[in-house]
């Protein structure tokens, strides 16, 4: 489970890189490769799959990085009994047979 996880966050925060260097925050960037101005509609709807590209990499790679860490966490907490020591109890004879004093 976590290593499928883990990949998950992994491909989905390459993908984040990418989309983010697609973007270009001066009006530049793929958007205007794809049209002209006169063009209706090509920019815009460009931007916009961009734009959400983006929120939802970035959403997925935060809940899932908060539900790793629930996870990893919930298993170092499992609470080990301590074993057991071999002392003999008062006046029971240890291996060689001598009572302890």
């Amino acid at each position: 489970m976590v290593a499928i996880v883990s990949s998950i966050i992994i491909l989905a925060s390459i993908l984040l890189i990418f989309v983010v260097y697609v973007q270009n925050p001066k009006g530049g960037g793929l958007s205007t490769d794809f049209g002209q101005a006169h063009q209706m509609g090509g920019v815009q709807k460009t931007n916009n799959f961009i734009d959400k590209a983006t929120w939802s990499l970035a959403g997925i790679v935060a809940v899932l990085s908060i539900f790793l860490t629930i996870q990893l966490k919930s298993a170092s907490q499992v609470i080990q009994e301590p074993e057991p020591t071999e002392q003999p109890a008062e006046g029971q004879p240890t291996e060689g047979g001598q009572t302890p004093a």
